[in-house]
């Protein structure tokens, strides 16, 4: 793609500007410069939303790493608005929730712990909060639906646990598998973590809805209940 060196995207030839690009090749065809100065709209004194686009990759490298950052980390980028930021990180939450979604619809069967990792691992991983999902199944070991349960750590067992299994009821699901992560990045599961899994099993027993795995999501890392043999 030859850039050309005006003012800004309007003095470049149309075929080399990024909007235009993806109406007329597709999305998959852009850079992540070009997909980043989509985001941005504009670009700031001096400078093209590409050339900006540049720069911000430049400094964090990935999408992950712009996602959690606050708006000290843009500080360097003069006449970046919280606006602009704002459409960054919106727009990776939604890549993020997107696969979530997709996963649902196709109702994914569920083989191993390796199966959730890979579906909560680049959703959770990053997470500066403590986060508790639950995941539904039928018989069939199928995805039936996912929810978020609380924010904030598992202390509280016994109301998280209520809530786990009142949807599970309402859903008819055979078994469930929960999911929190650690935003410490250590997926070693805490005291608190091993009580609420066997409260959690003991629950399910009563209402015979099976209680398949409790996975830790940690930095690029779990931990299974199951493969530990806790479960």
């Amino acid at each position: 793609m030859s850039i050309q060196k005006g003012p800004g995207i309007k003095s470049w030839p149309i075929d080399d500007r990024p909007r235009e690009k993806l109406f007329k090749e597709g999305e998959h065809k852009l850079s992540n410069t070009e997909l980043l100065a989509i985001l941005l709209g504009t670009g700031v004194k001096g400078q093209s939303a590409i050339t900006l686009g540049r720069k911000i990759l430049s400094k964090f490298k990935t999408f992950r790493s712009m996602s959690y950052t606050d708006l000290n980390n843009w500080k360097e980028f003069k006449g970046m608005g919280i606006a602009k930021i704002a459409r960054i990180k919106t727009a990776i939450e939604i890549g993020r929730r997107f696969k979530e979604e997709e996963i649902k619809d196709v109702k994914l069967k569920i083989g191993s712990s390796k199966d959730i990792a890979e579906i909560f691992l680049p959703r959770m991983r990053d997470l500066k909060k403590e986060v508790f999902k639950a995941v539904f199944l039928d018989s069939k070991l199928r995805i039936i639906d996912i929810k978020e349960i609380t924010e904030g750590t598992v202390d509280g067992a016994n109301p998280i646990i209520r809530e786990i299994f009142h949807k599970a009821i309402q859903y008819f699901a055979a078994s469930i598998v929960c999911v929190h992560n650690h935003p410490s990045g250590d997926s070693k599961p805490s005291l608190e973590d091993k009580r609420f899994t066997q409260e959690l099993i003991q629950a399910g027993k009563i209402l015979q809805i099976k209680v398949l795995d409790h996975i830790i999501i940690g930095d690029n890392k779990y931990y299974s209940f199951t493969d530990e043999e806790r479960v």
